[in-house]
């Protein structure tokens, strides 16, 4: 299986890195704006940082349904922060959630090192960007939808078997665009283009999509489908369940994990990793 690199730092195959989530935007499903505030964005990076996080991903558009944000919008609410983070923490990883390319290159230069393309390749020209930057770059399957749009009526011969073969497409053409092999990662898109089932039996087979050797990010963090698997609970009550599909994931091999809660997420991976090594519970985990 591939190394993972980014920023200069090495994830090896059986070591887990923490990105966390920091949403620069006052309609977040999950923080309701509460880091949308300059200060209060920053902040929150500090504590994830704290927390053990390995990445910070930096979002300013919604991914949901909702008021209209143009590229020059989500460029004022990212870029100025990626440059102080990057300032303040220089050896973290910063990766921006973003599927436009005129958005990837100025984080870019404000010192991101991942674009993180949830959306799945809807502008070719995101690719482009980090093969001359050489940032990395996250290919997602979002099921061909359109951008901040929710399934529909959504259906798959064979849901894992599309996610893979789309994935890797995307992160051939990547690397064959000039991205860095090494920095490139494919993630299943839970909820993007899927409903519960969906995302369900992507997890139950993520082992298949580990398997092609590209190092695999999931974020899974308090999803509705971790919701409504759990007999609807509402997001501040999907912890739990966020814990458990964080832990069947790691399982079957996934690297990186998109997450709210950076220490909880880091506990949680420590374990997995000593059961699967069998160690003693006082050995040095492999988390990176």
């Amino acid at each position: 299986m591939t190394i993972l690199r980014l920023r200069g730092r090495e994830f090896r195959p059986g070591e887990f890195a923490i990105m966390a989530v920091v949403n620069r935007t006052p309609d977040s499903f999950f923080d309701r704006g509460r880091t949308y505030g300059f200060s209060a964005a920053l902040e929150a990076v500090d504590r994830a940082v704290e927390g053990g996080a390995d990445i910070v991903d930096i979002g300013g558009v919604k991914a949901g349904p909702g008021d209209e944000v143009d590229p020059a919008e989500e460029i004022r609410r990212v870029a100025g922060l990626v440059a102080a983070v990057r300032e303040r923490h220089p050896d973290l990883i910063i990766s921006v959630d973003t599927w436009r390319a005129e958005v990837g290159k100025v984080v870019a230069e404000a010192g991101a090192d991942l674009l993180n393309d949830t959306w799945g390749g809807v502008d070719p020209d995101l690719a482009r960007v980090a093969a001359e930057h050489r940032t990395g770059l996250v290919c997602a399957h979002a099921g061909r939808a359109a951008p901040r749009t929710r399934p529909h009526r959504v259906a798959y011969a064979d849901v894992v078997a599309d996610v893979i073969g789309y994935t890797v497409d995307l992160a051939e053409r990547a690397a064959a665009a000039g991205v860095p092999r090494e920095s490139i990662l494919i993630d299943p898109a839970h909820d993007f283009g899927k409903n519960t089932y969906h995302s369900l039996e992507v997890s139950r087979r993520l082992g298949e999509m580990t398997a092609t050797g590209w190092p695999v990010l999931v974020a899974v963090s308090n999803k509705d489908f971790v919701g409504e698997t759990l007999g609807g609970l509402p997001v501040e009550e999907r912890h739990a369940g966020t814990m458990a599909t964080l832990a069947v994931s790691a399982w079957q091999g996934a690297r990186v994990f998109r997450v709210h809660d950076a220490a909880s997420a880091r506990a949680a991976l420590g374990a997995v990793t000593r059961m699967r090594r069998g160690g003693h519970p006082e050995e040095r985990t492999t988390v990176a």
